[in-house]
């Protein structure tokens, strides 16, 4: 009895096994059927867009590092990282002790010579009238005089000197150039600084910019460049904000191509227009050139579009593989706009035409041109950018072998 159990239960698992495998295989072959790639496509209106992408760095337009003129040390420094400040608000300042000494003894200096010139002026006055009544000699009038001129000149001497000290105490004190936000702080209250003309050009004290004007800066394949202009507007997203979408305007083109990441290109700067407070310096932002369109016109599969050189003319000619009556026929169009993908087709084809995504050479009729001034129908109006034959000079070519 318990032998005919275990080969029922044998059985039953063994019978178990092959269906499973066999659905196993059946679902297998299905998919492997649906994966097959279509051999065939067919023509349709729609919209083509061609535009260039690239990545740049979000900076602000004007940043500048803050460093003293003079040496000191700080006694003031009422901002922090993040602070907002106005226009010719106080940024730092130095202690001005040492200096506000030397400024006193400068003062002192100035009223003594000025004191010196009043008497000067007056032996001289007296001698000039004494002279006059011949009572005193040459000799005794010029020197009244030499000593009036030098009392002049001690009396200038001394105020230049003040005036310098009066500016170097105005350098102590250090206001914002323009409306900004300070970025860094690397000093701190009772720091001793040295200034811009002494050992390796001062010390930064802040590092300051104007987060109202941002700019990116990018780099633009060389392939690519000779798409933008500047003024030109492009379109920028930021990958830290999803969703947000700006304007921007090429601001400026490198006229020298330089290397970045193995990949020769030329710097470009763009300015955001509208800048969203959320955009912040660092961010990266993704650029969209826009280069050529067309709208609502009949368009192609790219890879239903083969391409060859005529021989005689040396030009380039295209042609697709159309199904006409469940054969293949070779016929030969002109495009327009293309993306990555679809290609204005000008003349040639029509909407609902069936086209081969292979080559069809062996089996097709033979080459049948569109008559002269033939367009396709299903058209639209033409966008921007659409030559009148062939693929223009800013959009992406298809291949450009004898077959494809």
């Amino acid at each position: 009895m318990k032998t005919l159990l275990t080969l029922i239960v044998v059985a039953a698992l063994g019978a178990g096994g092959w269906f499973f495998w066999k659905k196993q295989r059946d679902d297998s072959a299905a998919t492997q059927g649906s994966s097959t790639p279509a051999s065939s496509a067919i023509v349709e209106t729609r919209s083509i867009r061609f535009a260039v992408s690239a990545a740049g760095d979000i900076g602000p337009a004007e940043q500048v590092s803050v460093r003293p003129e003079v040496n000191g040390k700080i006694e003031q420094l009422p901002v922090d990282v993040g602070d907002f400040v106005k226009k010719d608000s106080l940024l730092f300042k130095l202690d001005d002790g040492d200096l506000q000494i030397e400024k006193d003894g400068q003062d002192k200096a100035v009223e003594r010579t000025r004191l010196e010139l009043e008497q000067a002026q007056r032996e001289y006055k007296r001698a000039t009238d004494l002279f006059g009544s011949k009572l005193i000699s040459q000799e005794l009038f010029e020197d009244a005089r030499t000593k009036f001129d030098l009392a002049k000149n001690s009396l200038d001497r001394a105020q230049k000197s003040l005036d310098l000290m009066m500016d170097r105490l105005r350098r102590t004190r250090v206001t914002a150039p323009f409306d900004c936000t300070v970025l860094t702080r690397p000093i701190s209250v009772g720091q001793a600084v040295s200034g811009s003309g002494g050992f390796n050009a001062g010390t930064e004290v802040l590092s300051i910019a104007n987060l109202s004007d941002l700019v990116i800066n990018a780099h633009i394949n060389q392939a690519d460049v000779t798409r933008l202009t500047v003024n030109q507007e492009v379109s920028v997203t930021i990958e830290a904000i999803p969703g947000l979408r700006l304007t921007g305007k090429v601001e400026r083109l490198a006229p020298q191509s330089t290397l970045k990441n193995n990949i020769r290109g030329f710097a470009a700067r763009i300015l955001l227009k509208d800048v969203d407070k959320a955009v912040r310096p660092g961010m990266t932002a993704n650029i969209t050139i826009p280069v050529a369109s067309a709208e609502d016109v009949v368009a192609a599969p790219l890879a239903s579009v083969f391409t060859e050189t005529n021989p005689e003319t040396r030009q380039v000619e295209r042609h697709v593989f159309v199904k006409v009556g469940g054969e293949w026929e070779r016929r030969s169009i002109e495009i327009g706009v293309s993306d990555y993908f679809f290609a204005e087709v000008t003349k040639g084809l029509q909407a609902g035409d069936e086209v081969a995504l292979e080559d069809k050479a062996k089996t097709a009729k033979p080459m049948v041109k569109p008559a002269a001034g033939a367009t396709s129908k299903g058209g639209g109006s033409r966008g921007s950018g659409a030559g009148s034959s062939g693929v223009p000079a800013t959009a992406p070519r298809p291949a450009t072998s004898t077959t494809r």
